[in-house]
């Protein structure tokens, strides 16, 4: 028996609201209305050898429906769409008559044959296949005698709801990891007796390019040699360009000078299009070499490699292998790995790696700061507007230093620029420290006095932008001009940390058509933070010889520790730790500034904060120096656990005609702590936007 699949069909009415007030009254759409089409039924029978039968008619543009029986029953009901009749049955063969029937009255029927059986199904079968575009998803059919509908499990979770379907039918269903799983076909008719039928599915992942280690459920089997041991764990090291949850491992312990590990992929690496392959390397030390070799599975004389020395200590970075000189006409399935080829390891902590993300890459390295113009393969385009002109060239004050030169031709737009990278900027955000929002770029200016600017905006919306300029105080000599975001030029919008910021323009003699004027420029990067000399905002505990002195309060205990949770978007040094403990509700601590916060031009006040849980209430609260009277609060709460997020507390409403020195922070208040995990937080970068 074979019955069509049905759809709920949702009828929305859209209003449609425009500029001003109108009365809507052209319904002439209604009558052109097309009548219901792709109607069909869903039957779904007790198992009570009652014969009681639900009918669930649906169908496009139908608003409701008659359903006639197939048995001579008079007077067949109507439904409205989504509703269903129920009916009981004698054993036998039924043609049921669905007629739909639109808002405007227009009519389609269809029939539908339906068998009402007290036997228990027979001769049922099942298909289970996998989707052929995708490893994870099954797709199940299945088919019998006597049976009036099936249910499917595909045996994955616990108590697993069924899937319903009919025969004629394909239902589908995903895995979520690798494994085998007994899926289960319940056949049922009209009686009390069922027939099941089951097949083992195996899912099975190929491990291949690019090869993260992230896949749930999938074994990654590296063979060891020589004192070399690779495992797949956690990653211990998340943060900077790699906050993959998973990585590998590689200790190299005792045995000998090549000690390492291989892993056989799935298939043949394809080196057809792109010969670079690329590794994230986490390495105990900078200049450790790392060697990458492809092997022919059954004949490892076939084989190619390169090895690159880390330039990083414990840090990630990407490390780039050249394979352009690699015979594509063989085949290559082995993956080999050995660090620190030539020394043999000693299994400490010296000789441990973690490595990420194998993949083949091509030869052009995306861009991303700091912009130094010298490193190999990385792609240093440059787009020009305006009728700026800038080309590749060396520093004329060291030859071997590379640089660009840009041109401001003379009629050149005064605002004529030039996007550093592509249209679809960096590789990664610029991730601007909120306390100090600096960048740098070194420039050999023509003359002082000139001014330069430097806009950040989000590549996927021009509109999401800041910009800021700086000042020649150089002629023919070069100089680091700082540009600081903090302070965005006049009539551009003003830095948003919630922007992802990701491309750099460059506008020499901003404002002022070109004259043919020449600038040299180089080292685009951030800027070393400003690191205050009194206690003031922004408050980033990065100083060696400020004295951040909190007093605490009625169980709160604040304390400068050095940052436990670098990552994401606070790599800082050092960050303030709160430790609520046993007392009041209220327990918190305060520290007072140097000077009044200045309230005149700025009233958003933010804070980076890392919660054990989300909803935790973040009081933040300003206060006078000596008048506690005299003080605003406002409180927030996180959103995130066990991550950095930046908090921004509205503080538009306070009376700047006063004056505030001290900064009190309270963390759930309202509830005491207990000096656990659960009541410890940190935070940092306190600033004023």
């Amino acid at each position: 028996m074979k019955f069509v699949s049905y759809i709920l069909l949702i009828v929305a009415l859209v209003t449609v609201t425009a500029c001003r007030d109108e009365l809507f009254t052209d319904t002439s759409f209604i009558g052109n209305a097309a009548p219901p089409d792709k109607l069909a039924a869903l039957f779904d029978i007790t198992q009570d050898n009652t014969g009681m039968v639900t009918i669930t008619p649906n169908g496009e543009g139908a608003a409701s429906f008659v359903v006639d029986y197939g048995d001579g029953t008079a007077n067949p009901p109507t439904v409205i769409a989504g509703g269903n009749a129920r009916h009981k049955y004698a054993e036998g063969t039924y043609n049921v008559k669905i007629t739909g029937i639109s808002v405007t009255g227009k009519k389609t029927e269809s029939t539908h044959p339906l068998t009402v059986s007290f036997k228990a199904p027979e001769n049922v079968e099942m298909t289970a296949t996998i989707d052929p575009a995708n490893v994870f998803k099954v797709n199940v059919t299945a088919k019998g005698t006597y049976e009036t509908l099936f249910k499917v499990y595909f045996g994955d979770v616990p108590n697993e709801v069924p899937q319903s379907f009919l025969e004629g039918e394909t239902v589908s269903h995903t895995y979520t990891k690798v494994g085998d799983y007994a899926v289960k076909v319940v056949a049922l008719s009209g009686g009390k007796a069922t027939t099941e039928v089951s097949k083992t599915v195996s899912i099975v992942n190929p491990v291949l390019l690019p090869l993260d280690f992230e896949t749930p459920g999938q074994t990654y089997t590296f063979a060891n040699f020589d004192g070399g041991n690779t495992s797949v764990i956690d990653n211990p090291k998340s943060g900077g360009i790699n906050t993959s949850a998973k990585v590998g491992r590689m200790i190299k312990g005792a045995g000998q000078p090549w000690g390492g590990s291989l892993i056989t992929l799935g298939g043949s690496i394809d080196f057809s299009t792109n010969k670079t392959v690329s590794m994230k390397v986490f390495s105990p030390r900078v200049g450790a070499k790392v060697l990458l070799k492809v092997e022919n599975k059954g004949d490892g004389s076939v084989n190619f490699e390169k090895e690159v020395v880390t330039t990083k200590a414990n840090a990630w970075e990407e490390l780039l292998f050249d394979y352009s000189a690699i015979n594509t006409t063989k085949t290559y399935q082995n993956i080999v790995l050995i660090f620190d080829n030539g020394t043999p390891g000693n299994g400490s902590a010296n000789f441990t790696f973690y490595f990420d993300d194998i993949k083949l890459v091509s030869a052009v390295k995306p861009i991303n700061l700091p912009v130094t113009f010298d490193e190999a393969g990385v792609d240093y385009s440059v787009t020009d507007f305006g009728n700026n002109n800038t080309v590749d060239g060396v520093d004329p004050t060291n030859s071997a230093n590379k640089v660009k030169i840009t041109t401001k031709p003379t009629g050149a737009e005064t605002w004529a620029g030039t996007t550093i990278g592509l249209a679809n900027g960096f590789a990664s955000p610029i991730n601007l420290v909120a306390s100090s929002p600096r960048m740098s770029v070194r420039v050999y200016a023509p003359a002082a006095g000139i001014q330069v600017r430097l806009k950040l905006e989000d590549h996927t919306n021009g509109s999401k932008s800041v910009e800021t300029e700086a000042t020649t105080t150089v002629a023919k000599g070069w100089e680091e001009l700082i540009f600081d975001f903090s302070k965005p030029a006049a009539g551009t919008p003003a830095l948003n940390s919630a922007t992802t910021y990701d491309k750099a323009s460059i506008f020499f003699d901003f404002g002022t058509a070109g004259t043919g004027k020449v600038f040299y420029w180089d080292d685009v990067k951030l800027a070393a933070p400003v690191v205050n000399t009194t206690l003031a905002l922004p408050l980033g505990f990065e100083s060696t010889t400020l004295k951040y002195n909190f007093t605490n309060f009625d169980g709160g205990t604040v304390t400068v520790v050095p940052n436990p949770q670098s990552g994401g978007i606070n790599t800082s040094a050092t960050v303030a730790k709160m430790v609520k403990n046993a007392g009041q509700p209220w327990g918190g601590s305060f520290i007072a500034l140097d000077k009044p916060i200045d309230f005149t031009g700025k009233k958003t006040v933010s804070l980076k904060v890392f919660s054990p849980r989300v909803g935790a209430k973040v009081l933040v609260k300003v206060e006078n120096a000596t008048d506690g009277g005299v003080s605003f609060e406002k409180e927030v709460v996180t959103t995130k656990a066990n991550a950095w997020e930046e908090l921004s507390v509205d503080y538009s409403a306070i009376d700047k005609t006063k004056s505030y020195q001290k900064i009190v922070l309270i963390f759930d208040n309202g509830t005491p702590g207990n000096g656990s995990a659960n009541f410890t937080f940190y935070f940092d970068d306190i600033t004023l936007n």
